[in-house]
């Protein structure tokens, strides 16, 4: 999702910021097999306004569309030099906010202050 938007890994580099991850919550619902196809899918189950906080929603589907997985990631976008969380650039935030929010979509608070 990030290249396809214009933020590979080298342009988070030259921005010097990243995505933190703080929390994963992973569900489980069905089985999939070793070598079994599977997709996933991303949804945006939360975003503070200026979005410096995320909630990230990834479903892991069997062809036939059968849920066998939820995993949904709390972060936030960490300024590399300063180590603190920061709000995304311009261009970021537009990306994020492409993507199909998620039943229950929350609005965090900023991170920051």
């Amino acid at each position: 999702f990030f290249a396809d938007h214009g933020f590979p890994a080298t342009e988070f580099a030259r921005l010097g910021i990243g995505p933190v991850i703080m929390k994963d919550e992973v569900d489980y619902f069905r089985e999939i097999a070793l070598l079994e196809e599977f997709r996933v899918t991303l949804a945006m189950a939360g975003m503070a306004e200026d979005g410096s906080r995320f909630h990230f929603r990834n479903e892991f589907l069997r062809p036939d569309g059968t849920r066998c997985a939820r995993v949904t990631s709390a972060g936030g976008w960490l300024d590399l030099a300063r180590r603190k969380l920061t709000v995304p650039p311009a261009a970021l935030l537009e990306a994020l906010r492409t993507l199909p929010r998620s039943d229950g979509f929350l609005v965090l608070p900023s991170s920051v202050r």
